[in-house]
């Protein structure tokens, strides 16, 4: 079927050695680009929620450690599971997560979004499994194989961030003119945001079940099991989605000219990777150490339906900040809506921190200011980080750009849960507050000068830029939208034409028309 909504190919200059052509950006065209058939809406809504809702799984990792951190103690003791193996266990899923979003960051530019995102989808899959089937000779030997299987879970969810955020943003950029952003937040970061307190509740539901602290290691085992679930949930529909047609026009099969790329995007690279270290060194040990800011705040410390309870709570409350910078990003703009999210860490860290023993003594006070604190980094960096990093760069390199960000963000995670335990040991609680506040003024200083303003752009008319800065500068490559103008001068000679219509033909402004590849 011929897509009306196209956009227009200009030749502006064709040598002898047939160097790639400079193109025109059809703003009118692209305008109606969501005008489509009910059948290409649904495909752009299925691609949408499928490629989104399998990040509850970096949640559900990262909030069931909070909670299972404390079954470890009460299990084994803490000898066995003292704060260095605590924070070992914590981290593999880091490092593992690194590595994840990096390759694959790279893969899903090189190759489709599609296959890369079923490649993760199994890696979580049997990464989760053989969480829960972790054995040993002794205790200690046992932590070390769950310290490898989180790794491997790690690299699953790791590659996640790239495959689905793009290819969530790429579809709903087909599928509206005015609500990307939003519509990007509540099928990533929400599911993400909300496997903390879905952690919770699976936690909850599966003590109860094992009556309690009678069978700590069925509980444990049971909670990492489940993990195999939530992506296996969406693995069908995943496999039916489509590639869409920014991929096909604005991707780079071969030799990217990543050197060029940079010099291109530098400050926009500086700008993502810098507020997300800041976000992640501060949300990651809130998340995984929250059940232990909690224990220490309530006057029975072993009573884990308690924290759980009290940690659910607090993940409840958090979770409402998707869907108010969800709300935000598209009517004040990304960069504006991250610094009010930097700023609660300001304002709230302060509170927390200057305040801590007075508030520590008053939990339900102590969790609200604390829930209000996650809130607004959820509404802030939390939503809009993958947003920004998503659409900051042409389709050929916003894999890996989008994966070097995110890595720098999970480097932040890895010094923040190494840095949370001698800061509270060190310092006294009160300063792991303080710090997030530190880090909430860079992260908005950052933003302010590295990151730009932007609401609803057409991400082909970032393609189209891109190319033409390329090929201004002796690029001699191709792009998609070089290889499907070639097949429809060819398809116009093998039709009918001579080869002096085809040489007319390069010189018209063609209409691409829209592919199609399930």
């Amino acid at each position: 079927m011929e897509d009306k909504d196209v956009t227009s190919i200009h030749e502006k200059e064709v040598d002898e050695n047939n160097n790639p052509r400079f193109i025109e950006y059809d703003a009118e065209g692209r305008a109606t680009r969501s005008e489509t058939t009910k059948k290409e809406k649904w495909k752009n809504i299925v691609t949408i929620i499928a490629s989104g809702f399998a990040l509850i799984s970096d949640g559900y990792v990262n909030g069931s450690m909070s909670m299972l951190n404390k079954l470890f103690v009460m299990e084994y003791g803490k000898k066995n599971y003292s704060s260095r193996v605590s924070t070992r266990v914590s981290n593999a899923s880091l490092v593992g997560i690194i590595f994840g979003q990096f390759f694959m960051g790279i893969s899903a530019d090189y190759y489709s979004r599609k296959s890369c995102i079923l490649v993760a989808t199994t890696i979580l899959v049997l990464g989760s499994a053989l969480c829960a089937a972790s054995h040993g000779t002794t205790v200690p030997g046992m932590f070390w194989v769950l310290t490898v299987m989180r790794g491997l879970v790690g690299i699953g969810v790791g590659a996640e961030y790239p495959t689905s955020t793009l290819s969530a943003n790429e579809s709903a950029n087909e599928y509206t003119t005015t609500n990307r952003g939003g519509i990007l937040v509540m099928v990533t970061n929400l599911p993400l945001a909300f496997g903390g307190p879905f952690a919770s509740i699976i936690f909850l539901i599966v003590y109860k079940i094992c009556s309690g602290t009678k069978h700590l290691e069925a509980i444990w085992r049971t909670v990492f099991a489940l993990g195999c679930f939530w992506p296996l949930t969406v693995f069908y529909f995943r496999w039916k989605t489509a590639t869409t047609e920014v991929y096909e026009k604005g991707r780079i099969k071969r030799n990217i000219p990543y050197v060029l790329a940079l010099k291109f995007y530098w400050k926009r690279l500086l700008g993502t990777c810098g507020t997300w270290f800041m976000y992640d060194f501060v949300t990651f040990p809130n998340g995984i150490f929250s059940s232990t800011i909690i224990s220490s705040v309530i006057k029975d410390q072993n009573d884990l339906v308690k924290v759980a309870e009290w940690n659910l709570l607090l993940g409840v409350l958090a979770v409402l900040g998707v869907p108010i910078g969800a709300y935000f990003s598209d009517r004040i703009g990304r960069k504006y809506t991250l610094i009010i999210g930097f700023s609660g860490y300001i304002i709230f860290g302060l509170i927390i921190g200057c305040a801590y023993d007075q508030l520590s003594k008053i939990t339900p006070l102590f969790i609200i200011f604390y829930a209000l604190m996650n809130m607004l980094g959820n509404a802030g960096p939390g939503d809009m980080l993958g947003v920004i990093s998503s659409e900051s760069s042409a389709t050929a390199v916003r894999g890996v750009f989008y994966g070097i960000s995110a890595v720098t963000g999970k480097i932040g995670s890895v010094v923040g849960v190494e840095c949370f335990q001698p800061i509270r040991d060190n310092l006294g609680a009160r300063w792991t507050f303080i710090i997030a506040a530190i880090c909430g003024l860079v992260g908005v200083l950052i933003t302010i000068f590295f990151v730009p303003h932007s609401l609803e752009n057409d991400l082909m008319k970032q393609d189209v830029e891109f190319h033409n800065y390329l090929v201004s500068n002796g690029w001699t490559g191709k792009m998609g939208f070089d290889e499907i103008d070639e097949e429809s001068v060819v398809k116009s000679f093998e039709d009918g034409g001579n080869s002096t219509d085809c040489n007319e033909k390069a010189t018209e402004i063609i209409s691409v028309k829209q592919v199609n590849q399930g």
